[in-house]
This record gives C-alpha cells, structure tokens and sequence, in this order.
C-alpha cells in the first residue's frame, strides 16, 4: 500500500525560507590564470567606478519565500495562486527537491512527480520512447509498471509518430505533452504541476484538465499553480494565496480566488511595461520582445472604459532579429481566465516586415465593443506565421465601467448575465385563436 493511501498529512511545511542575494555574482570555477588576471584587476575596476561617479555593488537579499507553513491531506487537490513573483514557483520547485530551502523543513510522504517547465526530466539526446522509460526509472516505477502503461502515455500525448526521434528535435508543445502524459499516468502519489500547460492548445490544456480531475478522484494529492481562476476553481478544493512569498491565505478555493481577483489585480496604472517580465519559455522575446501594453481610454486619467465605448489598445515591441512577417495578437480574458474574444493583425491582412534592433508600436481599436461591465485581462503576443515570438498572459487589466457612453448615465449592471452583451431583435406574435370543438351528441 502507497504511503499516502494510508491518509493523514502527506506534505508539511514548517517555517519555510528561501532566499536569494540580489546584486551578488555567482562565479563558476577559475584557472590559476583567471583568479590572478581578476586579482590584479579588481582594484582598478572599482577605482574607474569610483572615479566615475558610481558606487560599489551592493548585495541584498531577497525572500523568495518567507516563514511558510502548512500541511496538506492525501487526496487533497490544492491550487496555488499568487502575482507573477509571488513564490508560487519556487515553492513547488522546494517541495520537488530542485531547489534547497534556506531554512525550515519539508516533509513529504510519497512518490512525487512534477512538471515544472517544458522538459524536466527528458534528456535532449534520447528519444521520446527512451524518455519514457527514463522518466518512469526517476520515479521508481518498475519496467514492467512503465510497459504497462506506455500504450496509454503515447495515446494521451498524441506523439506516436515522433515516438523514435530525440526530444531535442520536439517543439515545445511536443514536450508539455509527453512530459505531463508521463507524470499524470505513472501514478505518483503527489502530482505537483506549474503553469507550463499554458503552452498547449486549448484542446489539450482541456484534456490535462481532465486528467488532472482523475488523478484527484484516485484519492491521489495535486498541487497545480495557474493563473487560469476558472481551471483552480474547477480543480481544486483547497487554494493557498501567496503574496510578496509570505502565505496570505489557506482556505477554501472560492474564498483564495476571490481575495486573489480582490486584492492582486488592481489596474494601478493602464500602461505597463513589459521588456523585463519573466518569459515562461526562455524561446519567447528573443526574436521579438513586447515591450509597452497601454489601454487607452478616450476621457484620460480614467481607469478605464465606459460601456459601449470603442476599446483602444497599443502595444509596442522591439525587434532582436529581421522577421519577415510579424502580426500581433491580442485576447481579452475574464478574471477567471476565459478567452472571450481574440483578435490576430494578420487575420485582418496587417502584416509588417520588422527590421533588426528596430521598435514598431501598433494600435488596435474595437469600435462598439460588446463587454458588460467588469475587470478584463489583456493577453498579448508577437506573432510570424503560426510560430509565437513573444507570449504575455494578463499582461494588464482594465475596467468597463457601468457608465453609458452615449448618455454619461450610471446604470446597475445585471448579476451573472456573463461578459458580452450582443445586439438582438425580438418579435412578439399573436397568440392563435382557440380551437373551438363542437358539442358531440
């Protein structure tokens, strides 16, 4: 029997610290050469920055995570929620043993298996088929228990054909495939997923989904990161909020969601800039980088749009590489992360050929928008072909406000009649005369 079948805390965390030192060089081994050449030339690199005005680097540390404790049920499914920094990351990488807390303690009973990003666990060189098996022996699965389930990996994963060629050659939707058909269907006892699942198509994202409901109705444990509110919802009975790596709140899913919608996604500001957020492929912003997301409505200082007001949107993007033809794509989420609408330049024939360490800014206008008021998610994306270049979820937030445009009136929105508001007619009919029957004698 599984040490988690046996039910009882499966994960606790007591005090929990990670921290990092900001400004600090981390140097790899040197030759006698090198270390000599760096003696010498320390001194007179610090005097030309003194003499330039500058002063000395200072490190600091930083509290990727802070004093976090917790414990979590076998079979408990729990969704981890926080902004893009929050710690969400580094504590699944802590509970998976990749990296080392700097102080605090993990205890965890059961097999784990985790898909933290795009390939962990597969070695470039072997194949597919290889990997596998290679995966499997990392989890301590038997050969047997990984030929027994092999047939239903491939099928879930939908690789067959690539199944005998190295993974380098993989894209990088080929990889989250295998990679999670091989986690989900090994049956470790706690599945820990990040949110690298945003690289596949919906279809399949929809099918790990799923999967995911499975593994938690086998009795086994998951900790899923995402900042898709309606798949945490879905998913998970239990949601821990980070914020700035401290636990903000452990509690009942719908309870996180909420407080997370409440209190992390303010629209502070309605321009952001992008250059150097996080890419969650490291493939993402090297040909072509977004740089500005700026929503822009027409009464300025306002925090957003009034209903029925056309949606101005520019986004800007800086160009590391000759492409011979970039579009851009931008989709507008609800706070829970539904796609509502998408639009591509290049469906609409607005292509551009963009110059090497060149910037381009385009603008794109939704006239009559069909939004309800509410709080909406900007994702964005620099686009050549069918080949993404750059990739930015929610990269901002803006409001349409229940305010009219054409009247300036205030109205009282409609609870739970969704995100669009579409043109319709109605035509009422006259009911039919009554049929009258005749008496029967």
């Amino acid at each position: 029997m599984s040490s988690s079948a046996t039910g009882g805390p499966v994960i606790v965390v007591e005090h929990l610290t990670k921290e990092y030192v900001l400004g600090a060089r981390v140097r790899g081994y040197t030759t006698f050469r090198e270390a000599a050449v760096t003696a010498v030339s320390a001194p007179l690199r610090r005097a030309w920055r003194l003499a330039r005005g500058g002063t000395e680097a200072r490190s600091r540390p930083f509290h990727a995570l802070d004093d976090i404790s917790f414990s979590i049920d076998a079979g408990t499914v729990v969704g981890i929620v926080g902004r893009n920094g929050a710690g969400k990351s580094t504590l699944l990488r802590a509970l998976s043993r990749i990296t080392e807390p700097t102080s605090g303690t993990i205890a965890i009973r059961g097999r784990v298996a985790s898909l933290l990003e795009v390939g962990t666990g597969f070695h470039p060189e072997l194949t597919g088929r290889e990997n596998v098996y290679l995966n499997g022996s990392l989890l301590g699965m038997r050969r047997s228990e990984i030929t027994r389930k092999f047939d239903e990996i491939v099928a879930f994963s939908e690789v067959e054909s690539f199944l005998d060629t190295p993974v380098k050659r993989y894209s990088s939707g080929m990889y989250v495939r295998l990679a999670f058909a091989v986690a989900a269907h090994l049956e470790p006892e706690i599945l820990m997923v990040d949110e690298i699942l945003a690289v596949g198509d919906a279809a399949f994202q929809q099918k790990c989904l799923g999967k995911m409901q499975d593994v938690g109705r086998g009795g086994r444990t998951v900790l899923f990161v995402s900042h898709n509110m309606a798949a945490i919802s879905r998913l998970c009975s239990r949601g821990l909020l980070l914020r700035h790596g401290r636990l903000a709140f452990d509690g009942p899913t719908l309870e996180a969601v909420t407080q997370y919608l409440a209190d992390e996604q303010r629209p502070d500001s309605l321009r952001w800039e992008t250059a150097a957020l996080p890419r969650r492929l490291d493939e993402y912003g090297e040909l072509a980088r977004l740089t500005v997301v700026e929503v822009r409505p027409a009464a300025e200082g306002k925090s957003g749009f009034r209903f029925g007001e056309d949606l101005r949107l520019r986004l800007t993007f800086a160009a590391m590489s000759n492409i011979h033809s970039a579009a851009i794509g931008v989709g507008i989420d609800d706070l829970y992360g539904n796609r509502i609408v998408t639009f591509n330049s290049d469906e609409a024939g607005v292509i551009m050929a963009a110059g090497r360490n060149n910037t381009y800014t385009v603008d794109l206008c939704v006239p009559n928008p069909v939004l309800n008021p509410g709080r909406y998610a900007v994702s964005c994306a620099v686009l050549s072909g069918a080949r993404i270049l750059d990739f930015l979820p929610q990269a901002g937030y803006f409001d349409v406000q229940p305010i009219r445009r054409d009247t300036g009136e205030h109205f009282e929105p409609t609870a739970g009649a969704g995100p669009v508001r579409l043109a319709c007619t109605w035509e009422i009919h006259p009911a039919a005369a009554p049929l009258v029957s005749a008496a029967v004698s």
